[in-house]
């Protein structure tokens, strides 16, 4: 047994410093808790109903509730028992029926009688094997504490939520399970196992006992097992396979980023500059020996047309002393003219104060081997007057939480309308939209920056009373349609700052696409 306590203990201590150890915000958490419900077993006395037992499930979709098999055994078992279903907040407890079973891996598929509306959790397709989880549900120890009567029992209440850390999978019985130590009681069976993002990576199901000094341990079944029932009970659930990573360490990652790009800039800037030394360098000194060459040629031929002037001046004196009128006139119209070429060479030489604007108009010109000069474009840069897009998830960049599309087309119109039919507001330069949606708990804020060719989704997970109030808000403005005047986008982008300074300071979820040229015609679209 004391040999067990060294083995424990470096257990609990490697969870602790995995790098996946407690990376997220409790948001997350929250969030997921949300979509989790007590599940009641229920019977009757005449018009009074009353609670036999409860477990925990969550919502995966469609008004379908994953629980555990055991959790529902005894209603299967006596068709005079029903099954209540009683939601994290809000509504009030609705019926549920029992849509598929399966006892070898003790998970259960249940259909609300009525529509909650709750949030799907997301489902981690690539789980991690080690680091902090957290078990969601009703424990019942924790009612009982509580003094709960059986009438509170139907009342909507946030789950319990206890942390742990994951000890390792393994087979249990017919099944695949995880073993992890957040604790979970009577009351957890069927709840959901989460990691620091709050996506399932199990489902609750039953623990170890434990006596004296050792340690105690929670199974969950695995989504192993999880995945392929919802399958074949044609529930299509919500999968994300990326890494669970915390907002706050994304944007450090984007503030070390910006300072590389930063450094990248100012090194490619420096190599410019340094071109551009040598580049006028070079071009000076070989406008220099131009210019030497020049005046050289210039000196040299003011100086035959001077001899030429004299020696025709001379004929033209010897035809004046002969009295030869023709050889002295043309003589001395030949001297004229050769002091006014004599004059011509010396004066046209080029003069060093020009060398400067010489090798600015070289260097603006640019050499033929470098090309057209101007404005560069590449296919990375969305046209800031319009273009067919095709945005593609930056997942490096990105912090997922549910399960986003990957990549979308978008058509942009200069004047802030995307897809032709949502326009976009502006504000402080930036194109934003905020979209509070009626029927889903979550708002979600999206900026796009048609320069840079990037679109930022940015989404709250709100709770019911947050997201009455972000509605509100909604409710006061009408969004203009597309093509709008200037003033009534800059409208727009005033009014949603309302809705934006309630939202906490960060956000469960944010998406960063890179938008380039499409070049098919675009399919999929985004908007409100």
């Amino acid at each position: 047994m004391h040999r067990l306590l060294p083995l424990i203990a470096l257990l609990f201590l490697a969870a602790a410093l995995s790098p996946f150890s407690a990376r997220a915000d409790s948001a997350d958490v929250e969030a997921a808790a949300r979509g989790v419900v007590r599940v009641i077993i229920i019977g009757q006395d005449g018009e009074e109903i009353f609670p036999i037992s409860h477990g925990t499930g969550f919502a995966v979709g469609g008004e379908r509730i994953v629980t555990n098999a055991h959790v529902v055994a005894e209603a299967v078992e006596d068709d005079r028992l029903s099954i209540g279903v009683v939601p994290a907040q809000g509504q009030q407890a609705v019926y549920a029926r029992i849509v598929s079973i399966s006892q070898r891996n003790d998970l259960a598929l249940l259909e609300l009688t009525e529509p909650l509306g709750l949030p799907p959790l997301t489902i981690a397709g690539n789980p991690a094997r080690s680091g902090s989880v957290t078990a969601v549900g009703y424990p019942l120890n924790v009612d009982r504490a509580q003094g709960l009567e059986q009438s509170d029992i139907f009342r909507a209440q946030p789950p319990v939520t206890a942390t742990g850390f994951l000890s390792g999978s393994r087979p249990s019985r017919e099944f695949d399970t995880i073993l992890h130590t957040a604790p979970i009681a009577r009351g957890n069976s069927g709840g959901p196992l989460v990691d620091d993002c709050g996506r399932v990576i199990g489902v609750n199901s039953f623990g170890t006992e434990s006596g004296g000094s050792d340690a105690e341990f929670f199974f969950a079944i695995s989504t192993r097992e999880l995945l392929p029932f919802l399958r074949a009970n044609d529930v299509q659930p919500r999968i994300n396979s990326l890494p669970c990573r915390s907002l706050a360490d994304l944007e450090e990652e984007e503030i070390a980023r910006a300072e590389r790009e930063a450094q990248r800039e100012s090194e490619r800037a420096s190599r410019e500059a340094e071109a551009l030394a040598q580049q006028t360098a070079e071009a000076r000194r070989l406008i220099t020996y131009e210019v030497i060459e020049a005046r050289s040629n210039g000196m040299a031929l003011a100086l035959i047309f001077f001899i030429a002037a004299i020696v025709a001046g001379g004929v033209a004196v010897l035809g004046h002393l002969r009295a030869d009128m023709r050889m002295r006139a043309i003589a001395g119209a030949a001297s004229i003219l050769a002091l006014v070429g004599m004059a011509t060479s010396w004066f046209s030489r080029p003069a060093f104060a020009e060398i400067d604007d010489c090798v600015v108009e070289v260097l603006r010109a640019g050499s033929p081997e470098d090309g057209p000069t101007g404005a560069i474009t590449t296919p990375e840069t969305a046209q800031t007057e319009g273009a067919s897009l095709t945005c593609v998830l930056d997942t490096q960049r990105s912090r997922v939480v549910g399960a986003p599309q990957e990549d979308m087309d978008l058509e942009w119109s200069g004047d802030g309308c995307i897809n032709g039919r949502t326009q976009y507001g502006l504000t402080g330069g930036r194109w934003t939209r905020v979209f509070v949606p009626a029927n889903e708990a979550a708002v979600s804020v999206n900026r796009f920056d048609p320069e840079e060719g990037e679109l930022v989704m940015e989404r709250y997970l709100l709770d019911l009373s947050a997201m009455r109030e972000a509605r509100s808000a909604r409710g006061e403005y009408t969004a203009p349609q597309c093509a709008a005047d200037d003033a009534s986008v800059r409208e727009l982008g005033s009014s949603q700052a309302a809705i934006m300074a309630a939202l906490p300071q960060r956000p469960n979820e944010r998406l960063v696409y890179r938008c380039t040229e499409a070049v098919e015609t675009p399919g999929a679209q985004t908007g409100e």
